[in-house]
């Protein structure tokens, strides 16, 4: 019999806008919307990964995840100051 293993989920464009937008996301929550770009980011990243992209979208969403924690500290920081 032929081998019937099933290949990866290939990568779509979809996928990508996904992962870039999560990257965008990161990047808001650390200067703007902590909790909210940041939740956003993780989302985005996660369907990007599923979708396809795999190394990238997760990576969103974990920079996702800096941003938030980062951006909550730096509000902290700036509000008792």
């Amino acid at each position: 019999m032929a081998d019937m293993h099933t290949p990866a989920r290939p990568r779509s464009n979809a996928a990508r806008i996904c992962t870039i937008l999560g990257f965008v996301f990161a990047a808001l929550a650390l200067l703007l919307n902590p909790i909210i770009f940041g939740v956003i980011g993780v989302v985005l990243g996660i369907v990007g990964a599923v979708l396809g992209d795999k190394p990238l979208g997760w990576y969103a969403a974990a920079a996702s995840v800096a941003g938030a924690v980062l951006g909550l500290v730096i509000a902290a920081i700036i509000l008792n100051a």
